[in-house]
């Protein structure tokens, strides 16, 4: 940038979307706009022109080429948005032009009403009109028809420009309106200091529609009636839809799920929800402070709840108890196994993939590796100035990706600044990074030690590779399209493939190995896992040679504690031999064509057998 080019910050004031993307210098008396993606610098036209030229729109404005597609996306719907207020302005000025030269007949009817007063319109009723003024009869006896016509045309004329006053009106408030009803509703919101995501419920905008269906007319339930017939008509209409979560329940059974909550107190809450295809719901939530320690207490409060809702959704319905993997919660679901036969107790799946991450980062060289790059983050994200010159050369990218965990947010944060390799070294070579001034910095100076490092970027991708199988994993996990159980096996033998693949040498990736398999033998062996992978025709279908001894032995468990009746697991034994051999309807190539397309419960649309009903068991918990 040329001497005597001072940076101006970008007030609040400036709405416009287009000042994200350019900065503002003063050279003396004038102000000029900087692109942030290719550098170019305008002396006029304002930031319609730096609009112009990040839409690619031709005539005052060159077109940017290194700016995103979203950002060129947004520009164009801008300057749209734009010429579309520009032709209503001119449309409403035109009806204000053809309004303020009325006719004689409505000159009076002008003054008298304002443009912004709402106005009923009258339809003329031209077939009934009074005896002295309807039939003008002359001398002739004949009907004066040219004045009986010119009357008509004199009252639609009044007619006419009562709608062009009424049409001004809808076009000048409706933007108005708007504004109205969204400071009220955000008063409301600001005043009982309610989270603004509130506004995201399901139930909001229906609450929305309902006011406005009733009209002006519509009074707000009062105090009383909420918390007395409106609250009993609210728990009726639960209660309904708890009768078809019921119904659900029973065919394809559920899962009790265990939330634990603690406060700033030192206290301890539970919460039980139950999840089945057709949803989730909260069972019931309890302060568990004085027995959260005791494993004894714990598996007699879950034996409670399991007969609770077992009562309510039929007897063998709870199929899984999901809980942390703490160890009273280990050694109170592995009791629970015992006295109830017909569940399996599990771990969360996502807290395990959040502790072998965890694992994975306290080893040496990815502990010091994390290190470097939070310290790249933190200087960054310090500094303003920086900041926007990252932007600009990563096209409006941030190379920090939020995670659930910290564990999660550090590998997926790891994995973007890996993405940016270029655009991050070619910020330190740049012209800009030698003007800018915390460049200069201790911290600075380390950033681009480390971006100029083949050491440092050779180390991070390592552990990209080593991390992805897993961060895939708990997305798929934390999916809410479909259940994840036929897929958490074969996700994980699939990471195992990717590490050993990626390292080679045994000594290297049993590091690896050991640390996911004592995870998975401490809290998270399930045969829930095992016989979901041997269902799922995708991944059983691509095993070479024998099945794996723990696969088949998780099926045979899953059905001894799922199905009590000898001759019905008879039937689904003969069943899974047809299954192996790929017989009937399995055969056909478009059921083998949906293997990679359709959700295993999905191939099996109807119970017609024992064996498709304990899929739906397997595959909706």
């Amino acid at each position: 940038m040329a001497s005597g080019f001072e940076l101006v910050p970008i007030t609040p004031q400036k709405t416009d979307p287009a000042w994200k993307h350019c900065q503002m210098f003063k050279n003396g008396d004038k102000i000029h706009l900087k692109c942030l993606y290719c550098g170019k610098l305008f002396k006029g036209g304002g930031i319609h022109r730096i609009k112009e030229h990040l839409a690619g729109h031709k005539g005052n404005a060159c077109t940017c080429f290194r700016v995103p597609q979203e950002v060129r996306l947004l520009m164009r719907q801008s300057l749209d948005g734009s010429a579309t207020k520009r032709r209503r302005k001119e449309k409403i000025d035109e009806v204000i032009s053809n309004i303020t030269q009325p006719s004689n007949h409505v000159g009076l009817f002008a003054n008298q009403v304002e443009l912004n007063s709402e106005l009923e319109l009258v339809p003329v009723q031209t077939d009934s009109l009074e005896p002295n003024q309807s039939f003008l009869v002359n001398s002739k006896g004949r009907a004066d028809k040219n004045k009986v016509r010119r009357k008509k045309q004199k009252e639609q004329n009044i007619s006419i420009e009562v709608l062009d006053v009424t049409h001004l009106n809808t076009l000048l408030s409706s933007e108005r309106r708007t504004d109205h009803v969204d400071m009220a509703i955000a008063r409301f919101l600001y005043d009982i200091g309610a989270p603004l995501d509130s506004v995201k419920s399901d139930y909001f905008q229906p609450m929305i529609d309902a006011i406005a269906f009733a009209g002006p007319e519509a009074v707000g339930p009062s105090y009383h009636n909420l918390r007395g017939p409106i609250l009993k008509n609210i728990l009726e209409e639960v209660k309904g839809d708890f009768g078809k979560f019921a119904s659900a329940c029973e065919k394809t059974g559920c899962s009790l799920m265990v939330e634990k909550w603690s406060t700033t107190t030192g206290g301890a809450f539970l919460s039980f929800l139950i999840y089945c295809p057709e949803g989730t719901i909260l069972w019931k939530t309890f302060d568990a402070s004085d027995y959260i320690n005791s494993s004894d207490s714990l598996v007699e409060v879950l034996k409670q709840v399991v007969e609770e809702v077992e009562k309510k959704i039929g007897e063998k319905n709870v199929l899984q108890v999901i809980t942390s993997g703490e160890e009273n919660f280990c050694i109170a679901g592995k009791k629970l196994m015992e006295m109830i036969p017909s569940l399996y107790w599990t771990p969360c799946a996502d807290e395990c993939i959040d502790l072998i991450l965890k694992d994975f980062a306290e080893l040496d060289w990815i502990r010091s590796t994390l290190k470097q790059a939070q310290s790249m983050t933190r200087f960054i994200y310090n500094h303003s100035a920086v900041l926007n010159l990252l932007r600009r050369y990563t096209f409006g990218k941030d190379i920090i990706e939020p995670g659930e965990s910290q564990f999660v947010t550090n590998f997926l944060t790891l994995r973007r600044i890996v993405d940016h390799k270029p655009n991050l070294q070619s910020m330190v070579t740049s012209p800009d990074w030698m003007e800018c001034l915390h460049s200069k910095d201790p911290a600075g100076l380390d950033l681009l030690d480390h971006v100029s490092s083949q050491t440092f970027w050779a180390l991070c991708t390592l552990i990209t590779h080593l991390t992805n199988p897993l961060l895939r994993l708990l997305k798929i996990v934390r999916s809410e399209k479909r259940a994840a159980m036929g897929y958490v096996y074969a996700g994980i033998y699939r990471t195992k493939e990717a590490i050993k693949k990626e390292l080679m040498k045994k000594e290297e990736y049993m590091i690896y190995w050991n640390i996911i398999n004592r995870r998975l033998s401490k809290t998270w062996c399930s045969p829930l896992h095992s016989a979901g992978f041997f269902l799922n025709p995708k991944f059983f279908y691509s095993v070479e040679g024998d099945m794996p001894v723990d696969v088949m032995s998780g099926m045979f468990d899953c059905i001894e504690r799922f199905v009590s009746d000898t001759k019905v697991q008879d039937k689904i034994m003969k069943e899974i031999t047809l299954y192996k051999t790929i017989s009937g309807d399995l055969s056909r190539k478009i059921a083998v064509r949906a293997r990679d397309t359709l959700h295993p419960g999905e191939l099996f649309p109807h119970e017609s057998s024992p064996f498709e009903h304990l899929i739906d068991l397997l595959f909706f918990l």
